[in-house]
């Protein structure tokens, strides 16, 4: 147990998300993910072959993080590749062995269960390339919303 969160190790798999890319400092995520998030969105109502049950990502890059900015995939799981079309770019989660942890609760409390993760990686002497998070079902009552969160170990 690590700040209150189990983190846990295992394999992950390759999952194919359309998304769109958005350059966004870390502080201003909550309000940024809404256009590109709804460009996808958009995306998937033309195309409804793609969506099945999937969930919200979003997909960071760590290789682009300077000054507190970083690269961010804002995307939706589909059920299969895809062409991209227009700013929508079919990207995929990572296969490998990740890191992770499962925070439930409001939004505003995902950095700790980042920093959960970031003290588990610092123990273990690892590094990761990237991170994702992964939102669950919606709920008005933020007591009941679940984020699990990723992080690609090296």
């Amino acid at each position: 147990m690590t700040n209150g969160y189990d983190v846990q190790v295992g394999p992950s798999t390759a999952v194919p998300i359309a998304s769109v890319r958005a350059r966004v400092a870390l502080d201003h995520i909550p309000d940024a993910f809404r256009e590109p998030l709804g460009k996808v969105w958009a995306f998937l109502r033309t195309h409804p072959e793609l969506k099945k049950d999937g969930h919200n990502v979003f997909l960071y890059h760590h290789a682009t993080f300077d000054n507190g900015v970083i690269d961010i995939d804002f995307g939706v799981q589909v059920v299969s590749a895809f062409p991209g079309e227009g700013e929508v770019a079919c990207t995929a989660l990572p296969a490998g062995v990740a890191a992770s942890v499962v925070h439930r609760g409001p939004y505003d409390g995902l950095g700790a269960a980042h920093g959960a993760i970031h003290a588990w990686m610092k123990e273990h002497g690892c590094n990761s390339p990237l991170s994702w998070e992964i939102y669950g079902d919606w709920s008005e009552d933020p007591a009941k919303l679940e984020t699990t969160v990723f992080y690609l170990l090296d």
